[in-house]
């Protein structure tokens, strides 16, 4: 009949009760094996197929954590964790993606700089903690060194393969228009190569939590690593249990953050366009 629209989709609080099904539903799918693994954690610890030294229970490693949160020590751990894992990678992003772009265009930079990224980038990096702790002692600015040494070269990395890689024709059309080196590099060049730029940062982040961690264990003090230590060396298997939770949940929430910077800026990009439905 003509003038009749006739819609496929329910209108009103079915679709919305349905729309709130299905999102709830995927959301519990998603963290339906974190919630397997967890329930299995405190039936094995329970059933006596481990010791209580082996594999505390999970909800004495929880009361752990919600001591160590009302005593104040979980949020001085994990605030001087974050800060010397935050403080290196920021220094790695701005260094690595400087020293990429450097390479990427100047035939002299890359001569220099290849070699030791070439060598440096698969070698594993905590060999020179010996030497950094003779250096600069056992202190945050040896931590935030390694941090940086090590998220340095992933950045790095990604910035040379993103730049090299952006379209020629956007560089000749911009010529053509009359761009200068420098509005060719910020307005073309850059956000041309920004999502392989974001993906080496994400690889870096983790990267930078995870040599915090292994440095606060290997030269003590407060931190989530070092507090892991010190449970450990008191034979505490619940404090070090309860630090594996708390390290799992800090890297679950960096990760997620840096997705979100992710899709914030490249909102522009297809990548974050909704997928078309007709």
């Amino acid at each position: 009949m003509a003038g009749v629209v006739i819609s496929d989709r329910p209108n009103g609080l079915p679709e919305k009760a349905a729309r709130a099904a299905y999102t709830l539903f995927w959301a519990g799918a998603r963290v339906f094996s974190i919630v397997l693994l967890l329930a299995a954690w405190e039936i094995l610890a329970r059933s006596g197929t481990f010791t209580p030294f082996q594999l505390p229970a999970l909800s004495r490693v929880l009361a752990r954590i919600w001591d160590d949160a009302l005593s104040g020590d979980l949020a001085i751990n994990t605030a001087l964790t974050l800060y010397r894992a935050l403080t290196g990678f920021l220094i790695a992003a701005v260094g690595g993606v400087m020293l990429g772009m450097a390479m990427s265009r100047n035939t002299l930079a890359r001569w220099f700089f290849d070699p030791i990224i070439s060598v440096g980038f698969p070698m594993p990096k905590i060999a020179f903690l010996p030497v950094v702790i003779l250096w600069l002692g056992v202190f945050d600015i040896s931590k935030i060194t390694m941090i940086v040494f090590d998220a340095i070269f992933p950045v790095v990395a990604a910035t040379m393969v993103a730049i090299q890689g952006v379209e020629r024709e956007l560089i000749w059309s911009a010529r053509n228009l009359g761009a200068r080196d420098h509005e060719l590099l910020w307005q073309i060049v850059l956000p041309a190569a920004l999502p392989t730029i974001m993906t080496g940062l994400q690889v870096a982040l983790p990267l930078s939590l995870i040599v915090a961690v292994v440095t606060e264990m290997l030269m003590g003090g407060y931190g989530l690593g070092g507090a892991m230590m010190t449970a450990s060396r008191f034979a505490n298997s619940t404090g070090v249990f309860a630090g594996i939770i708390e390290i799992a949940v800090v890297g679950y929430i960096l990760i997620k953050a840096m997705a979100l910077i992710r899709r914030r800026l490249l909102i522009w990009h297809q990548e974050t366009a909704a997928p078309y439905t007709a």
